[in-house]
């Protein structure tokens, strides 16, 4: 497993989470092409992205769970903060807060629940967008198709300085590599990477730099595009490099399946967006309401763009989990439609108490400590005039009666200087 992990990303957080998706991967590809004899990147894609979404699938639940119960429990918020409208002071905030708390303790949810998913999915995303743009890395029956040719151009004298500057020429970016090293393991393994990389038009050129290979480098290039083939399309190029390659060579069929990647990611995302619970406006949340509008336009207009530039692999997985996620947000839907929210609140409840039960906080406690905390606030937010005034005038005899040298005494005297030197 030693040449494989050489080119695996090596990022503290990202690192090991690619690791466990490419491992994940690599089994799916192992079982479809032992088992079922399909050898197909692109199926392999499409299974994995509904496995990950399955694992998921608690996590989707949960959140799903809380948006509703936010949508029930809102009058109650805007309520609150009509309540404090206006008010900026941080006493007024503190009390705003707290009743924001005890609200969300009555319905048995905590603010973080919605945050849960993102954190979780965005590692994952971000991972396997690592793992996509280096699949040799972790699958290792991708990496074996190659090792023929890879063996050939090693032999090949002076292949480090031709390797070099195939990839200049072909302007191969997604992976880093570097031909000046001495290690033939790494050497070995970035010539992996960079024939993986690279799009279909590198293989004409390096038969041209390695011409006593070309029948290797042929029948290396057809299990390639065996294996990455989806629509007729390599996984490994970008629809725009396909596009500009199809107007070149007049293959129109090619650029209308690598322009329906990008329209399709778009209209997936759209879908997807559009099945997923949406805010209650109405008072202060239609600010929130308006942002995530504006969040679920811009997002769906950022796969199109992105879906351009990117393998066709990685928009693959964009649609397919954009499909998944909209069959999952169909069936989450109809089953919130039947289920007593009530229940799920009181189920929620109970499961709160029972974690502070296990933290030994007891309920008078969290009562009484709110209620003191909403007393001192209210105090301090509802102060009668009258009040502050005797308060303020009970300070300034304590400072005429302050003691010569005293802290009460100096601070007089800062006070009437900062006075002087302001007029």
């Amino acid at each position: 497993m030693s040449d494989i992990v050489l080119t695996a990303y090596d990022g503290a957080i990202l690192g090991p989470i690619a690791k466990v998706l490419g491992f994940l991967m690599n089994q799916i590809y192992v079982f479809l092409s032992s088992v079922l004899g399909i050898s197909n990147i692109s199926v392999t894609i499409i299974i994995f992205t509904v496995v990950i979404y399955m694992c998921l699938f608690p996590l989707t639940y949960k959140q799903q769970k809380f948006s509703k119960i936010s949508q029930k429990m809102q009058p109650e918020l805007q309520k609150v903060q009509k309540k404090y409208q206006g008010k900026k002071d941080q006493a007024s905030l503190m009390a705003m807060q707290e009743e924001n708390r005890m609200i969300q303790e009555k319905y048995g949810v905590s603010p973080t629940g919605s945050c849960i998913y993102m954190l979780i999915n965005l590692p994952i995303l971000f991972a396997l967008l690592r793992v996509f743009y280096n699949l040799p890395a972790y699958l290792g029956s991708v990496k074996a198709q190659l090792s023929s040719l890879v063996q050939g151009i090693m032999a090949t004298p002076g292949y480090q300085e031709l390797m070099q500057e195939l990839v200049k020429e072909v302007k191969v970016s997604t992976v880093r590599v570097d031909f000046t090293v001495t290690d033939k393991d790494v050497l070995s393994n970035y010539i992996v990477d960079t024939l993986y990389a690279m799009h279909s038009s590198g293989w004409d050129l390096l038969k041209e730099k390695f011409a006593g290979l070309s029948d290797v480098i042929a029948s290396t290039q057809d299990n390639i595009n065996h294996i990455n083939n989806f629509m007729g399309m390599n996984i490994s190029d970008s629809p725009m490099s396909i596009i500009i390659s199809g107007f070149k060579t007049g293959a129109i069929l090619m650029v209308v399946a690598a322009v329906m990647i990008p329209v399709f990611s778009y209209l997936t995302q759209v879908l997807s967006m559009k099945l997923m619970p949406q805010p209650t406006v109405g008072g202060d949340n239609d600010a929130m309401a308006q942002q995530m509008n504006s969040v679920n336009k811009f997002m769906p207009l950022v796969s199109l763009f992105f879906c351009f530039s990117i393998p066709v692999g990685l928009g693959v997985y964009w649609i397919f989990s954009a499909l998944v996620r909209s069959v999952q947000q169909i069936l989450l839907n109809k089953h919130f439609e039947k289920v007593d929210l009530d229940d799920i609140i009181k189920q929620n409840q109970e499961k709160a108490r029972k974690k502070r039960e296990k933290m030994g906080i007891s309920e008078n406690q969290i009562n009484n400590a709110a209620h003191l905390n909403t007393r001192k606030l209210s105090k301090k937010v509802d102060m009668p005039s009258e009040e502050k005034e005797r308060l303020l005038n009970d300070a300034a005899q304590k400072r005429q009666n302050a003691k010569k040298g005293s802290m009460s005494a100096k601070a007089d005297l800062v006070k009437e200087f900062n006075e002087r030197n302001s007029k």
